[in-house]
Formats: C-alpha cells, structure tokens, sequence
C-alpha cells in the first residue's frame, strides 16, 4: 500500500505538472514556474528512486545543480524578454 502511495502522488503532481504547463501558454513566468513544478516533481522520483534502491545521492545534488541553472536561464530571458518587448506575453515574442 506505501508503495503504491510512493509513485502514485508523484505520478499525479506530474501529470498536474503537465497540464498547466500546456494550459498556462499566455505568460512566460506561469510557464516558467509549471516547468519548475515539473523538475522538482522529477528530482521527488528521483530521490524516492535512489532511496529504494539504497543508492547515493550524489547524482540528485546534481540535478538540483543543473535545475537551478535552468531556472536562473529562464529568468533571464524574461528579464531580457520584458525588457526589449515590455512584456511577458508568448505570443508577443516572435521567433523569426
């Protein structure tokens, strides 16, 4: 039954994760801020992961290291997105 609970929330905070990342397109900081829901619901598999199998967790310090440069990556292209824009809406950035 606790493992059942073990990958059945996360699987469920996942799939939350998802859908507001997919649903949230009109602003640049909801989506930044879905995307972090989802890495840090990946780094929760992963340490429950490591921890069931009696592994170190040396490998989710580096995770955590690299989610963090992601995140401060993305606030700096909103900061240069707001400031050359003015805003942080997606549909105002065009890729071309």
């Amino acid at each position: 039954m606790i493992m059942i609970l073990y990958w059945s929330l996360p699987m469920i905070l996942f799939i939350f994760g998802l859908f507001c990342f997919v649903s949230n397109r009109k602003h640049l900081l909801s989506m930044l801020l879905s995307l972090e829901f989802i890495v840090l619901i990946l780094f929760f598999f992963m340490f429950i992961y490591l921890n069931l199998l009696n592994y170190e967790s040396y490998f989710s310090m580096m995770f955590l290291t690299f989610s963090v440069c992601e995140g401060a990556l993305g606030l700096s292209i909103l900061v240069s997105m707001i400031r050359t824009h003015g805003n942080d809406y997606f549909q105002s950035f065009s890729i071309m």
